[in-house]
């Protein structure tokens, strides 16, 4: 899959333990601006409602072409494609698991807008600490390992 926008917050804020791909309804022209790359997923999350999976608070920016901009609500909720196993198994570790399901990315898959979704738990305030040390840690350990290359 060919990524467009990517949710850096949700890899930092959520420890994923699985990932969906799913399709999402899109107008015309809004599939037009995803390929152009105006979309965000940015504070944006995946909600059940009626045994269907919604996106709700990506932001696509309107279709500059487009002739309907009066109307256009770039926030608004569409609707994700998925399969009744998967919406059962995905609202199932919601309920009971205690996980959230986030949006990780937007892509394109053979001319097809897809998103991932990413299923798991939030951090608490200390695991995000750890993860900030251990990646400090091997950048330090890199930087060394090449400095020490080039002395030599």
């Amino acid at each position: 899959m060919k990524i467009i926008a990517k949710n850096k917050r949700a890899r930092y804020d959520y420890e994923v333990k699985d990932i969906l791909v799913a399709g999402i309804v899109l107008s015309g022209a809004e599939v037009k601006s995803v390929k152009a790359g105006h979309a965000s997923l940015k504070g944006s999350f995946v909600t059940i409602r009626e045994s269907e999976a919604y996106l709700t608070n990506a932001h696509i920016n309107p279709y500059k072409f487009a002739s309907n901009q009066a109307s256009y609500d770039p926030t608004q909720s569409r609707k994700l494609l998925l399969h009744r196993k998967q919406i059962d198994t995905l609202l199932a570790q919601i309920k009971s698991e205690g996980m959230t399901a986030v949006p990780l990315a937007i892509g394109l898959e053979r001319g097809l807008v897809k998103i991932e979704i990413g299923v798991g738990r939030g951090k608490k305030r200390h695991d995000k600490r750890e993860v900030i040390k251990k990646r400090d840690m091997i950048r330090d350990a890199n930087l060394e390992i090449k400095s020490g290359k080039r002395a030599k």
